[in-house]
């Protein structure tokens, strides 16, 4: 069982700011999608529901040693700003998770009062200074499960990506400092209701990015998934937002249904054996042959 110390909640804060120098986000709540990890009874009850059980995604994992040495932050460059809208990773991901409309400083994209509930122990605050940005899969893990052979522009992406809102996450200082760059082996958030959304969490990005798990990571997450956390589900996998390939790429093509000619997999047990299940539409080996169901996943 998971012990937690009691949540405590922090009082709203107000900014010296002026309401009146500021405009209401831009960023439309559209570009992340809503986070719809669930936990549920029973281990049946992802049927018919379009989500995917969080022990069949970790299914595909591998359980590799860890990479040693090579980390440099700065080759993720976090934060950027890679749509060119003025804003940074920072306050975009401020602006999605505010409960409110944020208010944003217009010179620098400065985002200055909101309202936001981290979700690792509850804290409530106005203040985004009581806030940092949790990459749910900390970039120094994600160096050492298998982003040290991917080209640089796929570090960025990873560090900076907003296509899937699980990666990144508002969350109070004091929760972010404590986990650091920590796996789930020897982390947790400190709220018992957040543990199960945040291992599906985990998973989903481990699987999504082609990421590796140790095997005390590996065990601590299957041993919750077998106990605790049985049943949980998660929202489907999000196409990468590029190719992680360790040479530089082009740009990502249009998804289609048609096999990419440089890659191909007989059957989804080839696919497996490489490392590459599940394979969703548009990347590299991907035919509908493989899709049995039409959903646009392969070999899943």
């Amino acid at each position: 069982s998971i012990v937690t110390p009691a949540v405590t909640s922090t009082a709203p804060t107000t900014t010296t700011v002026p309401p009146t120098t500021v405009p209401p986000t831009t960023v439309p709540p559209t570009t992340v999608p809503p986070s719809t990890t669930t936990v549920v009874a029973a281990p049946d009850a992802a049927a018919g529901t379009g989500q995917l059980r969080a022990i069949d995604v970790f299914a595909f994992v591998r359980v590799e040693n860890e990479h040693a040495g090579g980390y440099v932050r700065d080759l993720f460059d976090y934060p950027a700003d890679l749509d060119g809208d003025g804003c940074d990773t920072r306050s975009e991901v401020l602006q999605v998770d505010s409960i409110t409309p944020a208010q944003v400083d217009i010179f620098g994209c400065t985002v200055v009062q909101g309202d936001w509930i981290s979700p690792y122990d509850g804290l409530v605050s106005s203040n985004p200074g009581e806030f940092e940005i949790d990459h749910v899969v900390p970039l120094k893990e994600a160096w050492d499960s298998g982003a040290w052979a991917w080209n640089g522009l796929a570090l960025v992406a990873y560090a900076n990506d907003l296509s899937d809102q699980r990666g990144l996450r508002t969350v109070s200082v004091t929760t972010n400092r404590s986990k650091g760059d920590r796996d789930p082996s020897n982390w947790l958030p400190p709220s018992a209701a957040a543990v199960c959304p945040y291992i599906a969490d985990w998973v989903e990005i481990k699987a999504r990015w082609g990421l590796s798990m140790d095997q005390s990571e590996y065990g601590r997450i299957r041993n919750l998934l077998n106990g605790p956390c049985t049943g949980l589900l998660m929202a489907p996998l999000e196409p990468l937002p590029l190719s992680t390939a360790s040479t530089p790429s082009a740009p990502p093509a249009a998804p289609s249904d048609q096999p990419d000619t440089a890659v191909y997999y007989e059957n989804c047990t080839a696919a497996r054996a490489a490392g590459a299940a599940p394979l969703h539409i548009g990347e590299p080996g991907y035919r509908k042959a493989l899709d049995r169901d039409n959903d646009g996943i392969a070999c899943e």
